[in-house]
């Protein structure tokens, strides 16, 4: 099976269809956000390959793509995005993605980059470079490493620490104690090598598109 995960159900629609139509494939289902898609997959079958937009009400920059791989770290992920900079690009395959498509591209690159992704590679666009100028630099590849390395309930909790929520609030938000909250901050702030909250959030918006567009 084929995940699609995009809140813009023209364009889930449209992809669905041209994926469903191509010969050789799995067969597509859809969520219209990070969570429902992380829901899809613990509830099963087993998922072939991921269709990821990147920019979901849910999600910000690099998190969704890092959770995903987490939660199923021998499923290909396909990006897909509007923005479609170099710099972007490399910073999504740096980060484990198996192939970027700009949204505006035409059908059959789709078709092409799920293709080479379910064999094991990993596709960009045409024109796409990735010169030492428009690469991520040393202190962005170190940012994803260490992001990469937080467990899909470590990266959730990271998510609500950047939106502003107390200890409290999080153990409320994912039903858990404040003292098991407490834990997994601890153990973020030691996989970031962070020493307060507030660098942690400062190191995880770091991997945020629009800092990558800044450099």
């Amino acid at each position: 099976m084929i995940l699609v995960i995009d809140d813009h159900p023209l364009f889930c629609e449209a992809l669905q269809m041209t994926l469903s139509e191509t010969p050789g494939l799995p067969d597509v289902s859809t969520a219209a956000t990070l969570d429902g898609g992380l829901a899809a997959l613990r509830a099963g079958p087993m998922v072939d390959a991921i269709v990821l937009d990147l920019n979901l009400p849910d999600v910000a920059g690099l998190d969704g793509l890092t959770r995903l791989r987490n939660m199923a770290p021998g499923v290909p992920v396909v990006v897909v995005s509007s923005m479609s900079d170099d710099r972007i690009i490399a910073a999504v395959m740096h980060a484990g993605a198996a192939g970027f498509v700009p949204k505006h591209a035409p059908r059959e690159d789709f078709v092409a980059a799920i293709g080479v992704a379910l064999r094991g590679g990993h596709y960009t666009p045409d024109g796409y470079t990735a010169p030492s100028e428009t690469a991520p630099d040393n202190t962005e590849r170190s940012v994803i490493d260490r992001l990469s390395d937080l467990t899909p309930q470590q990266a959730r909790i990271l998510s609500l620490v950047c939106e502003g929520y107390l200890n409290k609030q999080i153990a409320y938000e994912l039903s858990i104690t404040e003292t098991t909250v407490k834990a997994h901050v601890t153990a973020i702030l030691r996989k970031l090598g962070a020493q307060s909250r507030t660098q942690a959030v400062r190191i995880a918006n770091s991997a945020s598109f629009a800092e990558i567009l800044r450099r």
